[in-house]
This record gives structure tokens, C-alpha cells and sequence, in this order.
């Protein structure tokens, strides 16, 4: 069995085109000088962006998490993730793709949000 981290690592070799397109404006602190990695471990989840010190998690779904199997599972791991105090932000990937602006505000609003 994979542990988390090698998992993490295989998933950053293989993003969805949504993943990619938001590490390019996430990386390297682009967006508002907040710091985010990629693909990080917490507990045994993975999360696709986020960060340490904004203690938010930013996820992007794909048709898949609209089966009701798949909801049921991202709500299980959301109340994981909160108990851990991290605050979770799930986009549609065709969000990203066609409404990139407003995504990236919303993440900016959260964002500021945890700096007060």
C-alpha cells in the first residue's frame, strides 16, 4: 500500500489540465504573495493545493464528484480536513478552465478571510 506522500508525489506527475492551469497562478507565491504547494498530504488525504498559512485547502473536482458515492466520500474527507482546522474551497474544474477570475477571487476572499 502507497503511503501518502509517494501517492502525492505520483499525483504531481500526472496533473489534470484544470491542476495545471491552477499551479501556474498559484506557484511561486503569484497569487496575492500567498504561498501554496501541490498535491500535499493531511492525514491520509491528499490535497490538491493549499496553504500552511492561510490553513486552506483548495480543491478542484471533476465530473466524477457529482456520483453520489464520490459526494458522500468528499464530505467525509472535508469534515476530516476542517477537524484539522483547515478551511476547504471546492471549485469545478471547468470553473477554472472558463471562470478563472472569479475562482481566483474567491480564493483571495478566503484567503484574506484566514489573515484576520
Amino acid at each position: 500500500m502507497k503511503t501518502a506522500s509517494s501517492r502525492a508525489r505520483e499525483l504531481r506527475t500526472k496533473p489534470t489540465l484544470a491542476e495545471q492551469k491552477m499551479w501556474a497562478l498559484l506557484r511561486d507565491r503569484r497569487l496575492a504573495e500567498y504561498k501554496f504547494r501541490r498535491q500535499q498530504p493531511v492525514g491520509p488525504y491528499i490535497l490538491d493545493f493549499y496553504g500552511e498559512k492561510l490553513r486552506l485547502a483548495v480543491e478542484l473536482d471533476g465530473s466524477g464528484h457529482m456520483q453520489t458515492a464520490q459526494k458522500d466520500h468528499d464530505l467525509m474527507r472535508d469534515r476530516f480536513i476542517r477537524s484539522e482546522g483547515v478551511r476547504v474551497l471546492r471549485f469545478w474544474n471547468n470553473d477554472v478552465m472558463k471562470q478563472t477570475d472569479s475562482v481566483l477571487q474567491r480564493i483571495i476572499d478566503a484567503s484574506s478571510e484566514g489573515q484576520d
